[in-house]
């Protein structure tokens, strides 16, 4: 499928991971893929970490993390990547931070979230790690906002976010992090808020729309996209039940509005749990979980200077629940669910004179 200017959506499939898993934690270093810990046949977290050369397209095995956890975040600082909470053997929320350090090819511990926690987000920025929300180990979510500090390794404490919640979607942009939906136990967040590096304060911007579970998330232009999802009945409407949608919701940063897009610009198919990036001036959404009886392997983008979706190359395994990663003109789709857990790893790719 052309994208314009000579370019062309094409997939590229490397070899499966030795281990099946979903909910695994993934990184890109210095041509390599890292894929820790996750959950693997059994449904119990793992302490497996691998890494793909992206180059021999070969994957070794690596030191196992000190601490199984699936769930958990990373990132990449340097030469090392930063493991950060997750969810243990007993599905408790874990405290544990660890990193890897990629030129000694082993696991040093680092110095341990203020609290426990699973669903955090995390962002870096400027060699600082900053770590947002989760939830608990009493299920309820949490508010704070920690700055982790590599050089004295050690967590410090910044203003709360206004809404609690785990599973945000991140997005950091000039000198804010913005921190959309989520989840606070069972039911979806709305809430969008801003975070000032520089000022340190918290901006409460309008709500999303609609209420919706497992919705997918972009940022491309200066424009923050919300797609598809679960869609929760209204608090009025006792008889509905949550379905599938397509909805497509955009809010513009420059004037601070919400859009709803009109029925002729929804997504192509109703989807929730699906991956969603931005390539090349569109959209992509992949995968997920739709109305038919097994995983989703249809995969659109919109473009954003046509303002139309399209139809992409299918994923060559379908598959809901995967970890995704941006790496250059490349979104990785990493392992999830198909039968059970998959082990495969694709990346939908943009590339010039296809």
């Amino acid at each position: 499928m052309s994208a314009g200017g000579g370019r062309a959506f094409v997939w590229q499939v490397f070899p499966p991971m030795p281990t099946c898993r979903v909910y695994g934690t993934v990184a890109h270093q210095d041509g390599h893929l890292l894929v820790l810990g996750g959950c693997g046949q059994a449904g119990l977290p793992l302490d497996t970490a691998e890494t793909l050369d992206m180059a021999s397209h070969t994957w070794l095995a690596l030191a196992p993390l000190p601490t199984a956890r699936a769930g958990a975040a990373a990132v990449v600082l340097g030469k090392q990547v930063l493991v950060v909470g997750g969810v243990d053997e007993v599905q408790s929320p874990v405290a544990a931070v660890e990193a890897f350090l990629m030129d000694e090819g082993r696991w040093e511990r680092r110095a341990t979230l203020p609290q426990a926690a699973m669903g955090v987000a995390t962002v870096e920025r400027d060699g600082m790690v900053y770590a947002l929300g989760g939830m608990g180990p009493d299920t309820a979510p949490q508010a704070q906002v920690r700055v982790y500090e590599p050089r004295r390794d050690c967590w410090l404490s910044l203003p709360s976010m206004p809404t609690p919640c785990y599973g945000a979607s991140t997005f950091l942009h000039g000198n804010k992090i913005y921190v959309l939906g989520g989840r606070q136990g069972k039911l979806p967040v709305t809430a969008f808020e801003a975070f000032d590096l520089e000022t340190r304060t918290w901006t409460r911007h309008p709500s999303l729309p609609s209420r919706r579970a497992f919705a997918g998330c972009a940022m491309a232009e200066s424009s923050v996209f919300s797609l598809g999802g679960l869609q929760q009945p209204g608090p009025h409407n006792f008889y509905s039940r949550p379905h599938f949608v397509n909805t497509v919701e955009m809010f513009d940063l420059e004037h601070g509005s919400w859009t709803k897009l009109p029925r002729s610009l929804r997504m192509r198919d109703k989807r929730a749990d699906f991956v969603v990036g931005s390539l090349g001036g569109h959209i992509v959404a992949v995968g997920g979980l739709g109305n038919q009886p097994c995983p989703l392997g249809s995969v659109e983008s919109f473009s954003l200077a046509r303002r139309r979706w399209e139809a992409l190359p299918a994923m060559p395994t379908a598959r809901c629940s995967c970890s995704s990663l941006q790496a250059g003109p490349r979104l990785f789709v990493i392992g999830g669910v198909a039968q059970g857990p998959s082990q495969a790893v694709e990346a939908l790719c943009l590339r010039d004179g296809v």
